[in-house]
């Protein structure tokens, strides 16, 4: 059932659901949280000698934040769950949430970007290879995505969680006012312009840099096979990283909103709840996976991780070449 103002009987028992999805994020936030933390504490001890390693810190205070927004969202789903709180996890730790998703978007892009100059134009003098604007250009687009869609929505999310008796699971939508309602509309094109954006820079990126990589072995070392492949694993890592996390939720999210807003009385609305709420989840796993792109790309956060873990008791020659992330670091 959607909601107890429908006679439709959809076959989405919201209670299940609401238990399901809350126990996902519960069980996410340890690990996510232990991993993030350690991340933060190599990340602070590197430092920010490359526009690489810029864009990496930004990240780690993304996936962060989204981390620490888990126990709020997993609690606003329960089942007899006060108004007050659910009414907080609208209005604020929800909005908090997706400027993380959006700003981890935004910096995978840009680290696409940053390892294909510096495989394509090693030693360039753009602007974006400068570790000034690189700088800068991290703080701008945190401050442009909290002006344009954090306080707006924060802002706009103000009506009174109490007026009216309809499903729970609507309750965030009913504290929008009208102008809220026609902004989340905005919210939701503009996030998936970011994420489609991000997703075409990224395989562009990465198909450049994979063919550059594989004719420079080709050029030195035309038998070296393994190397070619390990390439070409890094490269698949990445990006099967980014698509099976992010790519459902924006699929879906579309069409969900329409529904939202406009579809009242079909069961179009409830079902498109269940597979929203389950790629969102899928989608906040990426604070779990992102570890991922620090180990693979960038030597001296490996080297420091293993370190830390000890795992170069185990592994002595594993991480013994490892380097800072200089511009001349040409892995993938």
């Amino acid at each position: 059932m959607e909601g107890n103002n429908t006679p439709l009987d959809c076959g989405v028992d919201n209670r299940a659901r609401a238990i399901a999805i809350s126990s996902l994020y519960f069980l996410l936030f340890l690990p996510a949280l232990l991993l993030n933390l350690l991340v933060a504490w190599i990340s602070v001890h590197l430092k920010s000698k490359t526009t690489f390693m810029v864009y990496l810190k930004h990240l780690v205070v993304a996936d962060l934040l989204m981390t620490l927004t888990f126990p709020v969202r997993a609690a606003s789903e329960l089942p007899g769950i006060t108004d007050r709180l659910q009414a907080f996890a609208c209005r604020y730790s929800h909005v908090f949430f997706y400027l993380a998703m959006n700003m981890s978007i935004i910096l995978m892009g840009l680290i696409s970007l940053d390892r294909f100059f510096k495989i394509v134009r090693p030693g360039g003098r753009l602007l974006c290879q400068n570790l000034r604007f690189s700088k800068v250009l991290s703080v701008v687009i945190w401050l442009l995505l909290i002006s344009m869609n954090t306080l707006p929505v924060i802002i706009t999310t103000d009506q009174d969680h109490l007026r009216n008796n309809t499903n729970k699971s609507e309750l965030c939508m009913r504290m929008k006012s009208d102008i809220g309602i026609m902004w989340h509309d905005v919210v939701v094109w503009f996030a998936s312009i970011i994420f489609w954006t991000a997703c075409i820079v990224i395989i562009l990126s990465y198909m450049c840099i994979t063919k550059k990589v594989v004719e420079s072995y080709r050029r030195s070392r035309s038998s070296n096979d393994q190397g070619k492949r390990k390439a070409k694993v890094r490269v698949f890592l990445i990006l099967l990283v980014f698509l099976i996390c992010y790519a459902p939720y924006y699929i879906v999210r579309q069409p969900y909103t329409k529904a939202q807003v406009n579809d009242k009385g079909s069961c179009t609305r409830p079902i498109l709840k269940v597979v929203k709420d389950l790629t969102l989840w899928l989608s906040s796993t990426n604070v779990c996976l992102d570890p991922l792109i620090y180990f693979f790309l960038c030597k001296a956060f490996r080297k420091r991780f293993m370190e830390t873990c000890e795992i170069n008791r185990l592994f002595p020659s594993f991480g013994k070449t490892a380097e800072p992330c200089q511009s001349s670091d040409t892995s993938l």
